[in-house]
């Protein structure tokens, strides 16, 4: 599936929650849509936890 086609999706689910929810819905789908693709990221190997809480100067060696 391409990114494009997964992002027209994220988009059409948003457009939904803030249609029929109001704009807490659509805020609520958006953080979990991030949270969700962290996590999704996390599983496929493509990001490191450590990165995340490391101090900025660890990061540039």
């Amino acid at each position: 599936m391409s990114l494009a086609l997964i992002g027209m999706i994220a988009g059409i689910a948003l457009a939904f929650a803030g249609y029929f929810g109001g704009f807490g819905a659509f805020l609520l789908v958006a953080a979990l849509g991030a949270v969700g693709f962290v996590v999704g990221r996390f599983l496929e190997g493509d990001l490191d936890l450590g990165d995340l809480f490391r101090p900025r100067d660890d990061r540039r060696r």
